[in-house]
């Protein structure tokens, strides 16, 4: 992990903090924005209002972005292209927007928790262990109910989350020993969803196989609602976890001493992680590689030196996952095919990166 460059004093009496930051001070408080991540937090923003509105007029009734924006603000507009966009397409939209976030707020947080860059939670485990969880609902308990299958793969994903921390905790939870574990537990229960796929009927098997490549295709406001304010939640209380994180990047020697439950904040923020993970795959589906790439690609933009920035990630996981959903519109496709397609690119470049870096 790169450390935070020193600060210094200036000539003026000034901070140098190795970065160029906007103050704003009142009275004996100071607030320091970093300027860099501001504007990418900015340029990220209106990417995603762009992508937004492009998808609002992608599909069987294409729409210009002139008659989008017009059926989203004005009232007296035409009922058909108002129908599509806000009772069709917006809801779609929303959920890809808060999904994107959540699943790129659960990367960074487990990717602190590792200091690893594949420490997501689609490569130790969690969203194996969600979609075995939903699984067994949609295919032992035989029902499609959505509260049933929020419940499954909340349940699934607490669990796997258990056992790779029991199996990994050995005198304590080695970062590589938790992916190790992670990875393994994760096979173990991709087999058995294959294993329950082929012991049942092909017609549950389809329904089961179908919501597992993830898709946001026939999801409406009935969905949106309960997501949205459980995800809401989920991501305002992310940034309670945040500075103890970022202090045991550190070491627990250090963050103990800035006073710093190191125990304590590992199980709250890998509860908060699990939660954000199986909340989006109970509502649309597995959809991998958002939670990997989304923490890294945010870091590299805002040039930080720690993974854990929470607003960069989740409009960085928001934006990859509403143009990978323009994208499944266009090819057809649920929008896990996609992320998975080019997720799995993504992870064989980093993989390579830090295979080349240990090298040299």
């Amino acid at each position: 992990m790169t450390a935070a460059p020193p600060a210094r004093r200036g000539s003026a009496g000034r901070v140098d903090f190795g970065r160029a930051v906007w103050v704003r001070r009142t009275g004996p408080l100071a607030l320091r924005v970093d300027r860099r991540s501001v504007l990418v937090c900015a340029a990220l923003a209106a990417a995603v209002a762009v992508l937004g509105v492009l998808t609002l007029g992608s599909g069987s009734l294409p729409l210009s972005p002139a008659q989008v924006l017009s059926a989203l603000l004005d009232p007296d507009a035409d009922h058909r292209a108002r129908l599509v966009v806000v009772h069709w397409r917006l809801p779609r939209l929303l959920l890809a927007l808060l999904c994107g976030a959540a699943l790129a707020v659960s990367g960074a947080i487990f990717q602190s928790l590792t200091r690893n860059p594949l420490g997501s939670p689609d490569v130790i485990g969690f969203t194996s262990g969600s979609y075995a969880g939903a699984s067994v609902v949609l295919l032992l308990l035989g029902t499609a109910d959505h509260l049933a299958v929020a419940s499954g793969s909340l349940t699934g994903g607490a669990l796997t989350a258990l056992a790779v921390y029991l199996l990994a905790h050995r005198g304590g939870t080695d970062p590589f020993r938790l992916i190790i574990v992670g990875i393994a537990v994760g096979a173990f229960l991709s087999s058995l969803t294959s294993m329950l796929l082929l012991s049942v009927n092909p017609q549950q098997a389809m329904l089961a196989a179908t919501w597992g490549a993830g898709s946001l295709s026939g999801l409406g406001f009935a969905q949106l609602g309960p997501a949205a304010a459980v995800l809401a939640v989920l991501l305002v209380g992310s940034g309670a976890v945040v500075r103890p994180l970022v202090q045991l990047e550190a070491g627990d020697d250090t963050a103990v001493a800035l006073g710093v439950h190191a125990r304590r904040t590992r199980l709250l923020a890998t509860l908060t992680g699990v939660a954000l993970t199986a909340l989006v795959t109970a509502t649309v589906g597995p959809i991998a590689f958002v939670a990997l790439a989304a923490p890294q690609i945010a870091r590299r933009l805002t040039r930080s030196c720690t993974t854990l920035r929470i607003v960069p990630a989740a409009l960085t996981g928001a934006a990859l996952l509403v143009a990978a959903d323009l994208a499944a519109q266009r090819a057809e496709v649920p929008v896990g095919v996609v992320t998975v397609s080019v997720g799995g690119v993504y992870l064989v470049w980093l993989l390579a990166l830090r295979y080349s870096g240990r090298r040299r």
